[in-house]
């Protein structure tokens, strides 16, 4: 049986209902989450056990992104990155918005998630799509700290006292690795890009309660094995955008993440590159151009390109601005 010739790959969306999920999933991104009752999170592009993406569209409509590499494998993550994680896609892409602050939380490292839960670790980045007026995040410490001192002010109900609160804008970056405490506040929708994992310390949840008047569970104990207590005086990660050029937010050894707003068509070459590549329109509408075929790139919407097309065209008609996404093994 021949193998179907790759081509840019879009998927089903997966809905998550949250308690603090909200309505910008439906009335800034276009996605309806009905019969949901709110959306907390989209998954885009997954490949956590339960909630693996399938195809939306195209001649590999119905597969799942487990069995296309099963099937392709280097030539749609690349080859080092299928030896290094098999049928495991390395990353995950969400949507989030906020309506109520998120828990305090912290993820673990590579080290710590495999001991405990046999794991990827969880760093993590999120790009402000966004923002209502006043809305703030956490990120770090506002000053260096201690075991000690952190679980007098957890216990006293003064932890936020000590933790470094910033107020937010559309554009801005925070990039979250393993061990920083952090939460996503109230009011802010943003694009996620991860590690894949699912593995979430919750530290505090401001004592509130699900339907059925529980409280959601506490990680103490786990989270005093993650935290980072180093200070911070800002987790913004400070980048300077020009228009039709690229601008790179993030490299770290899980993923790199550069941000383009364009006007015009853009050429890239990525055949020095071992990598599938992720595109996430963030605001704005174009298209992507492979191999003479076009596939719209429009806000909210999500595009694997295979690591075998190695040459495309982002193009625009008014102005397209997205997140590019790949791995450097």
């Amino acid at each position: 049986m021949m193998e179907e010739a790759l081509q840019p790959l879009r998927f089903e969306t997966i809905f998550k209902e949250k308690l603090w999920g909200g309505e910008k999933i439906k009335t800034h991104l276009g996605k309806d989450f009905a019969p949901l009752a709110n959306c907390g999170e989209t998954w885009e592009l997954s490949g956590v056990e339960g909630n693996i993406s399938v195809v939306s569209d195209g001649p590999q409509k119905g597969k799942s992104l487990t069995e296309l590499i099963e099937t392709y494998r280097g030539k749609l993550v690349g080859d080092s990155i299928y030896k290094a994680f098999g049928t495991d896609f390395p990353l995950l892409i969400k949507f989030i918005d906020a309506n109520q602050d998120l828990s305090i939380q912290v993820h673990p490292d590579d080290a710590l998630a495999k001991e405990q839960h046999n794991s990827f670790g969880k760093t993590e980045m999120w790009y402000i799509m966004q923002a209502d007026e006043g809305a703030q995040l956490i990120a770090g410490f506002n000053k260096d700290t201690n075991e000690k001192e952190y679980l007098e002010k957890l216990n006293s109900g003064e932890l936020t006292s000590i933790l470094n609160q910033q107020k937010v804008a559309v554009g801005d970056v925070f990039f979250i690795p393993a061990g920083r405490v952090h939460t996503i506040g109230k009011g802010l929708l943003l694009a996620e890009i991860q590690q894949t994992s699912d593995v979430t310390y919750r530290i505090y949840d401001f004592d509130r309660r699900d339907a059925e008047g529980n409280k959601r569970e506490l990680h103490t104990e786990e989270a005093l094995g993650a935290l980072d207590y180093t200070g911070l005086s800002d987790a913004k990660t400070p980048y300077k955008e020009q228009r039709n050029s690229i601008t790179n937010l993030v490299s770290c050894p899980y993923f790199i993440t550069n941000k383009w707003t364009i006007d015009q068509a853009i050429q890239r070459d990525f055949s020095d590159k071992d990598s599938f590549v992720i595109y996430i329109a963030t605001e704005g509408e174009g298209s992507l151009k492979v191999d003479e075929k076009t596939y719209s790139l429009v806000k909210g919407d999500v595009l694997l390109i295979p690591a075998v097309l190695d040459h495309l065209t982002i193009d625009t008609d008014s102005s397209l601005t997205t997140l590019e996404v790949f791995m450097d093994r």
